[in-house]
């Protein structure tokens, strides 16, 4: 299918256009404007596949599949504002919760346990474990680089929106205790091996922080 992202980086819309038949899976909530296109709502995989994306996964019970009846144009956006990338996936990859925007139905939506440090961008101990062949569409808050990893990279948790099964990583504090505490700088993934990694430039968890700072509180 083609597609154009337009607004980027900081408020990213997602247009595709589809030929007569052809479906994309969307978050629910996701959609802006679409035309000669068809809505259906469902549990992709079943109740316990819609349970466990949601709870631990931190996406939509439902998902929305939408089909084509011509030639079809539909326009999808995420609930916050930022980037949205194109990763033709061929193969696997591991999302932080909450950036899946769309694919291809092809594509399958599962959870994976990360670890008992995991805490991606404050959302939880699980990652999406995205697997297929066909277009996936991934978004964030900031804009989206991607960065080729041969060797090693350490990331902020915050700041990472996906990453290729290829690598390796742990999670580890950023230094000491005192580092830690003192310096702002929180829980970090060290990869090692060879792959893509694909990083947010703004953390949500920051903002939420940065703007509790600014709520006047009662004497």
């Amino acid at each position: 299918m083609e597609h154009r992202i337009i607004g980027r980086p900081s408020y990213s819309l997602l247009e595709l256009k589809l030929r007569s038949g052809e479906e994309v899976v969307a978050e629910t909530g996701a959609m802006v404007y679409m035309q000669n296109v068809e809505l259906k709502t469902e549990m992709r995989g079943g109740l316990l596949s819609g349970l466990k994306r949601s709870l631990l996964g931190g996406e939509s019970l439902f998902l929305n599949r939408f089909v084509s009846k011509g030639e079809g144009i539909i326009g999808l956006a995420p609930p916050y504002q930022g980037d949205i990338i194109h990763i033709p996936l061929r193969g696997r990859i591991f999302a932080q919760s909450g950036a899946f925007l769309a694919s291809t139905p092809e594509i399958s939506i599962d959870t994976k346990w990360g670890g008992a440090k995991t805490f991606f961008a404050g959302e939880g101990l699980f990652l999406l474990k995205l697997e297929g062949m066909g277009d996936l569409f991934l978004s964030s808050f900031g804009s989206i680089e991607e960065i080729q990893v041969d060797g090693s990279l350490r990331v902020d948790t915050g700041h990472i929106v996906a990453f290729e099964d290829t690598l390796n990583f742990k999670i580890s504090r950023a230094g000491g205790l005192k580092t830690t505490l003192l310096s702002g700088e929180g829980l970090v993934a060290d990869f090692s091996g060879s792959g893509k990694v694909w990083i947010q430039t703004r953390s949500i968890s920051d903002y939420v922080g940065w703007l509790s700072s600014l709520i006047p509180t009662k004497d």
